[in-house]
């Protein structure tokens, strides 16, 4: 099916895609499943993170919208979920900073007074051929993103969290099936799984569910912003379904996760691949 030529710089501006991503706008209707409860999701401004801030705002959760710094794609995420009826909170800013991470919990028990459930979506991704493209600063920026909030992002919400609260990771189908040229993000979201399966032991006993989702090819800023034109165009055309996913496609399993329907799930990884297995 593919898509038309087109580049962005990273991050990536969801408005300026070609298509514009499905993120459930116009289709996603809650059912009151997560009604009262504050959640945390990174990376919400576009792609994944957008369509589980709209499902979520929808099913009666507040919402704290973390992103970089693409302010009017948050903005559209902040007036659906007010739309929604819910309570929005924008937090800009850089995760891989630790310091930055803690900050963005501590707003979210300043305007909520509590998190019940943590997602952590936000992702950096470059494509390379050869290994020596990719710079020391490029291999640590990712996992200091994609790893290193997760861990300061669980650690500065525990205190704050309640036995049934809910604990999401963002991993993908290259923690099994790693692209060789996306080889830094796919280690980094092999080492998203893992650590989901450890904290789910860990936090058991404290009645705190820990989970990832493992999504496939889905059409999101990161693609045009971090693939070269010709990848762009194919995208996801090599799925036994034969396309990308829409962002929308994953928002349900987000909700089974971290709603009360998923309170005797912990310790998961939910595949979302278009067909492409996990192991």
């Amino acid at each position: 099916m593919g898509f038309p030529e087109q580049q962005q710089q990273v991050p990536g501006i969801q408005a300026q895609m070609t298509p514009v991503p499905d993120c459930g706008e116009n289709s996603y209707r809650g059912s009151g499943k997560m009604t009262g409860k504050a959640t945390v999701i990174t990376g919400a401004d576009s792609g994944i993170g957008r369509a589980v801030a709209i499902a979520f705002a929808r099913e009666g959760a507040d919402v704290l919208i973390s992103y970089l710094d693409e302010h009017e794609d948050a903005q559209q995420v902040a007036d659906l979920v007010t739309e929604a009826g819910r309570r929005p909170v924008l937090m800009p800013g850089d995760l891989s900073d630790p310091a930055h991470c803690r900050a963005v919990i501590a707003r979210a028990v300043e305007e909520f007074g509590t998190v019940d459930v943590l997602v952590s979506n936000a992702a950096f991704q470059m494509t390379h051929t050869d290994i020596e493209e990719i710079s020391d600063e490029e291999f640590a920026h990712t996992f200091a993103l994609n790893v290193g909030a997760y861990f300061h992002l669980v650690k500065a919400a525990l205190p704050h969290m309640r036995p049934g609260s809910s604990i999401i990771g963002s991993s993908s189908v290259n923690s099994d099936m790693p692209s060789p040229t996306l080889a830094p993000y796919a280690a980094s979201k092999a080492a998203i799984a893992n650590l989901s399966a450890s904290l789910a032991q860990l936090l058991g006993e404290k009645g705190i569910r820990v989970n990832s989702v493992a999504p496939g090819p889905i059409w999101t800023p990161l693609i045009p912003s971090t693939m070269p034109v010709e990848k762009v165009t194919k995208f996801g055309d090599d799925t036994p379904l034969g396309r990308a996913g829409q962002p929308a496609e994953l928002a349900s399993a987000y909700v089974l996760l971290a709603a009360d329907d998923g309170s005797y799930i912990s310790g998961a990884r939910i595949a979302v691949t278009g067909g492409r297995p996990i192991l």
